[in-house]
């Protein structure tokens, strides 16, 4: 096997487990463990990254994460903890993005992932709340929706927006006024209904 550069190769003593898990045996389990697990993994990721470009990037950062937390302590089940670490690597990339589509929030829910691990009541809660807000969405008209879209989700500046759509700026913010005034009358309107006296 070639030599690794910039790896310690002095022991590590495992938590707990009063073990000593020497360097080259974190490498053995490496290769007989982690790398034969490669065609799950790479599967696992182009499934549920949305740019295929990063796949293998992503795998090598999960190699990596994998291989140093074995210094601390070699997993009992290693499938589990490549995925596993899959998983919070692609939640780590959602995290670090400043704009999170509506698509990448179903997708998390596809992973059966909780961010900030939630009750199963807020759960509830929030997919109602996302799926009022979509239907809301798809109630405006085009023209108000794209301007909404373009800034209150892809934070697009309203002197872009009308540039992009072909408009005044002063029209983007009346499109902007109208849109948000619909959703929160949408969204929150048969809340303050259900609410009075009949």
């Amino acid at each position: 096997m070639a030599e690794t550069t910039g790896i310690d190769r002095g022991d590590v003593t495992l938590p707990g487990a009063g073990k000593v898990v020497i360097a080259p045996d974190v490498e053995a389990w490496f290769v007989r463990e982690v790398l034969p697990l490669e065609a799950i993994l790479m599967q696992f990721l182009r499934r549920h990254c949305r740019n295929r470009i990063d796949v293998a990037d992503l795998c090598q950062d999960v190699y990596v994460r994998v291989y140093e937390k074995a210094h601390d302590q070699i997993p009992d089940r290693p499938k589990s903890f490549v995925l596993t670490t899959a998983r919070n690597l692609l939640i780590d990339r959602v995290r670090k993005n400043q704009v999170i589509s509506i698509q990448t929030v179903a997708d998390l829910e596809a992973l059966n992932v909780a961010i900030d691990e939630p009750g199963p009541d807020r759960v509830v809660m929030a997919r109602d709340t996302l799926r009022r807000l979509q239907i809301a969405l798809n109630r405006l008209p085009e023209r108000c929706r794209e301007a909404l879209v373009l800034k209150k989700i892809e934070g697009i500046s309203a002197s872009d927006i009308a540039t992009r759509m072909g408009i005044s700026e002063n029209t983007v913010n009346y499109h902007l006024t109208h849109g948000m005034l619909a959703l929160a009358d949408s969204l929150y309107g048969e809340l303050a209904d259900s609410g009075r006296d009949p």
